[in-house]
């Protein structure tokens, strides 16, 4: 079996849409959906397999799945005499409930300072809820962004200062306070790529940036059919940007 196979769970969309169900989800191999051949369970078992050992025993791996997939139970609300799926919880209701059940005290929030009052939002309702919340804003320090190597031109503002992002600094801080597990608060693509790569405790997203849906990215893809259909027909950036 090649390394290169691809993979498309997407593409089982529409086999869900047909069938109701789809492989990986029907617990009756008799009457389930076959495996396309996309599927990454077909091509990848042994990596499947060797993954979900990963989940046995008490390392905090093994912790975190588990939490993970009681909360996921938790987050709907069975009702007597339905079979119907309720849910009941939102993701901040998840976060804390997730966090409260791995024994986490306190929480690291690497905020973007354009929502500065949704992290003190969030702050106080962690802190109603038992927790310790830090807060660390993107431009702490306040660096010059054409330290980075930028042009006046790159700026959102040309000729005004602009303090740079800086998620590994953030990151560190949260490491040097021993965070139990951090918080992604509305930072940039590739900015929230660096804070979970430099973070050592674990790291979860409640806001990602959308500056034009109100940080509500899936809209974009409700939307393919109407006002976003351009994104299939032509470039974000041309190839030579």
């Amino acid at each position: 079996m090649s390394e290169e196979s691809s993979v498309s769970c997407s593409q089982c969309a529409t086999v869900w849409q047909k069938c109701g169900t789809t492989n990986c989800w029907s617990g009756d191999p008799d009457t389930a959906p076959p495996k396309p051949g996309y599927c990454p369970s077909e091509n990848y078992g042994d990596v499947v397999t060797d993954s979900f050992n990963e989940y046995r025993g008490d390392s905090e791996d093994a912790r975190i799945a588990f939490v993970a997939a009681k909360v996921e139970g938790l987050c709907y609300q069975p009702v007597p005499g339905s079979d119907a799926v309720n849910a009941r919880w939102t993701r901040v209701e998840d976060t804390i409930a997730f966090a409260r059940l791995m024994g986490y005290k306190k929480i690291g929030m690497a905020t973007c300072i354009g929502l500065l009052d949704e992290a003190e939002r969030l702050a106080a309702i962690l802190r109603a809820q038992g927790f310790e919340p830090q807060s660390v804003c993107c431009k702490a320090g306040s660096i010059d962004k054409l330290e980075l190597g930028l042009a006046e031109t790159d700026k959102v503002r040309p000729g005004t200062f602009e303090p740079a992002c800086n998620p590994i600094a953030q990151a560190e801080i949260c490491n040097r306070l021993e965070t139990d597990m951090n918080i992604i608060v509305g930072l940039c693509v590739g900015h929230d790529m660096l804070f979970n790569k430099h973070s050592k405790a674990p790291v979860t997203t409640l806001i990602v940036k959308d500056r034009v849906t109100g940080h509500n990215p899936i809209a974009v893809l409700y939307g393919q059919n109407f006002y976003y259909k351009r994104l299939q027909k032509q470039l974000v950036l041309p190839e030579n940007a």
